[in-house]
């Protein structure tokens, strides 16, 4: 079962396949603490573009942009934007391989 929290939008490409427990967020908390006592929460858009695979239990962070022909290794936390045609893996993910 994947966890697409869809406060903001999320985005999938055709011929996405997420792996199990895969999850997306968009919801952002503050970190300052000021702020975050407002309660106010941002939700920056996900986007995944098309012929991706996410590994099981990879978790893809609020304002991510996954290129096209993109394969994220699972268990990885992806963090920034993903360029297209590239592996990424780890905890951050970062490149491993170009396709």
């Amino acid at each position: 079962m994947c966890v697409i929290l869809d406060s903001g939008r999320v985005d999938i490409g055709h011929d996405v396949v997420l792996g199990p427990g895969v999850q997306v967020y968009t919801p952002q908390h503050p970190l300052d603490l000021v702020a975050r006592a407002t309660k106010v929460v941002t939700a920056p858009s996900v986007r995944i573009g098309n012929n991706v695979r996410v590994g099981g239990g990879a978790i893809i962070l609020p304002g991510v942009r996954i290129g096209n022909g993109v394969t994220v290794g699972a268990g990885s936390v992806v963090t920034k934007d993903v360029p297209n045609n590239v592996v990424v893996a780890g905890n951050p993910a970062r490149i491993v391989k170009h396709l």
